[in-house]
């Protein structure tokens, strides 16, 4: 049994969340579900993710971090009449379900709850019966709420009797930023609405298990209506030709019926494009124009972040194999005369990785925001930002540029239906193509190239300042972009100067570069609340390519809060910068980080350069903690919802 009247509060007066989460877990504890550490988990999950659903209820639940201290999956009961500000606008709760499941139970819970949650009788007895074996029997499916009918009803049997005689095919698909509640309780919620009105119906998930329920081509063929209810951009391509209607989790959640009533009487007002047309869909509720910008430039990031973790590793093990094959002079692998060593094919693999992140990056935000017909436009114009120095910050813009116009092109560009196949496989990515790479060529490369040529002719005229100054300089200069051209002037600045036998500012480099993404694994162990579960993930991936020297681990946290994630990392890398000047440490190696700290004679003085490591880190760490906000119900500056 899923509860017992051991877990069941009635008509408690609490007054605050944290509170009313105590109880939840008390209820727990004394029943040996869990441990008391589990509200820990609890709050951390509220500070991610507000679990406000709507009509008064709540379900609280730990983060997947917690289910160690779970015993026996179980939920808790808690009835609160006078209520508790708990949504994100300030919706009051007055029934609360916490949930304590291992492994994937958790969605199992939800959706059983969304189908007995759904029936308004029986939430109504829910949120005033005094009767907790009642309120066990309903939670545990065996029992409806409703006073009028004695014998037990099973909300989804009843319902399968209406669509005896079907009006047709339904079908839709649900998505929210983490695949985790939204996604199915919406899905929940429109199965049992088109049902109840006479439909067939298959909702398709994505979620954070993979897609579920997949719609097959006969699906899509017999559909009635297709409705889309995501937080998140889902592919319409292989709708083409259907009546669309896009929505939001939150109102399939609220309003099942309602939200398919709508999509049969509108969804032909909202598909006003052309068959061919790739589109994203994106909700349709009043989403900003910034959180817009997020949402592609994130879907760019999650592409490019494999490219960058393999080819950064490849690079560092190419090394390490070299030091330990060819000694001190394999840290020297990529040249010609190691060729077809072990070291030198897993250098050029990761090499050739590393070259296709940034035109990855800017072909996937191209295509989070126009579809497909916009991946090669975007994509070349990154790959014109890497090849002409513009770095990531050229392929960023790229990928707006190429993705906009390729949007503004399917609306302008008009031509007979026997021609408009035409559009998506030739004329928009050509027509994207060129333009996209006549604006980087005469707009974009060369004032990015000027600048770096003009940092580099700077840096070498201060060369004779005092050390730790210009280590302070070249520190800074490796955060501010994280490997785009401002980080780049200072690399190549280092790297230059070691065929001139001067290794000083190499180490500084190489310092200053380790420090972000160490400090943004730190930072996510210390205070685990001012990230959410997907950013503690990615940060786990930080700290290993922090350690590789792969700078560019830190971008996707730079990218969320820049205003306050990049000046937190620049104070580290800026003090890890000059005191490893200061302290007049060498470094022979371009590349590796920790794969190349011990090999003989690459680093002098070495305990000097491990300290300034560090002490960087742990300046970047203190002010990110410092800095950052606590995560409460979405991700940093991203617009989330469950």
């Amino acid at each position: 049994m899923l509860i017992t009247t051991g877990l069941i509060a009635t008509n408690e007066c609490i007054t605050d969340k944290d509170a009313a989460l105590t109880r939840l877990t008390e209820l727990l504890v004394e029943n040996n579900k869990v441990e008391a550490s589990y509200i820990e988990g609890m709050r951390a999950r509220e500070q991610q993710i507000n679990t406000y659903l709507d009509q008064g209820i709540a379900i609280p639940h730990g983060t997947p971090e917690s289910r160690c201290d779970i015993h026996e999956t179980a939920i808790a009961f808690l009835q609160v009449p006078n209520g508790i500000a708990w949504g994100e606008q300030g919706e009051t709760a007055t029934l609360l379900i916490g949930i304590a499941a291992k492994g994937d139970e958790h969605l199992d819970i939800l959706r059983r709850l969304t189908g007995i949650l759904d029936d308004e009788q029986t939430l109504h007895t829910l949120k005033t019966t005094n009767d907790k074996a009642l309120i066990a029997r309903i939670l545990n499916g065996e029992e409806s709420g409703n006073a009028k009918t004695e014998a037990p009803t099973n909300t989804e049997a009843s319902l399968s009797e209406q669509s005896t005689e079907s009006k047709g095919l339904i079908i839709g698909v649900t998505s929210c930023p983490t695949g985790i509640a939204h996604t199915f309780m919406a899905a929940e919620s429109l199965n049992n609405a088109a049902k109840a009105l006479g439909y067939r119906v298959n909702i398709e998930t994505q979620g954070s298990v993979g897609t579920q329920d997949t719609l097959s081509d006969r699906d899509i063929s017999d559909a009635e209506v297709v409705i889309i209810a995501s937080d998140t951009s889902v592919d319409l391509s292989r709708f083409n030709g259907k009546r669309i209607y896009q929505t939001n989790t939150k109102a399939a959640i609220n309003n099942g019926r309602a939200t398919i009533e709508r999509a049969l009487a509108e969804a032909s007002l909202l598909n006003k494009r052309s068959s061919n047309n790739a589109q994203q869909a994106s909700p349709q509720s009043s989403t900003s124009a910034l959180s817009s910008v997020y949402k592609h430039l994130m879907t760019g990031v999650s592409f490019m972040l494999p490219f960058v973790v393999a080819g950064g590793l490849l690079i560092a093990l190419g090394f390490a194999f070299g030091s330990w094959q060819f000694g001190d002079q394999g840290i020297y692998i990529y040249e010609a005369e190691y060729a077809g060593s072990i070291g030198q094919v897993l250098f050029n693999t990761g090499k050739a990785a590393f070259a296709l992140f940034v035109p990855i990056l800017g072909g996937y935000i191209a295509y989070s925001i126009a579809g497909r017909a916009a991946i090669a436009p975007g994509m070349v114009g990154g790959f014109l930002a890497n090849s002409e120095g513009s770095g990531f910050i050229g392929a960023i813009i790229a990928g707006f540029i190429a993705g906009y116009l390729i949007a503004a092109l399917t609306k302008w560009i008009k031509l007979p239906k026997s021609l408009d196949g035409l559009k998506p496989i030739l004329i928009l990515p050509l027509l994207g193509t060129m333009i996209v790479g006549l604006l980087m060529f005469y707009l974009i490369g060369d004032p990015v190239t000027s600048l770096n040529n003009s940092l580099t002719t700077w840096l070498q005229s201060i060369s004779g300042v005092n050390a730790a100054v210009l280590g302070l300089i070249l520190g800074a200069m490796m955060a501010v972009d994280m490997g785009g051209p401002i980080n780049k002037a200072a690399y190549v600045f280092a790297t230059g100067l070691i065929g001139s036998e001067v290794y000083a500012p190499m180490a500084a480099v190489m310092a200053a570069g380790m420090t972000p993404p160490l400090a943004i694994f730190f930072a996510s162990i210390i205070r685990r609340n001012l990230f959410s579960t997907e950013e503690r993930e990615a940060a786990k991936a930080a700290g290993v390519m922090g350690l590789a020297f792969i700078t560019e681990g830190a971008i996707p946290f730079a990218a969320r809060d820049p205003l306050r994630v990049i000046p937190a990392l620049i104070a580290g890398s800026a003090i890890a910068g000059a005191m490893s000047m200061a302290f007049d440490c060498l470094l022979r190696a371009p590349h590796g980080g920790l794969f190349v700290l011990f090999v003989p004679n690459a680093v002098s003085n070495l305990a000097m350069y491990i300290l300034s490591i560090v002490i960087g880190t742990a300046v970047s760490t203190a002010a990110l903690i410092l800095l950052k906000p606590r995560v409460s119900g979405q991700a940093v500056n991203a617009p989330t919802q469950a």
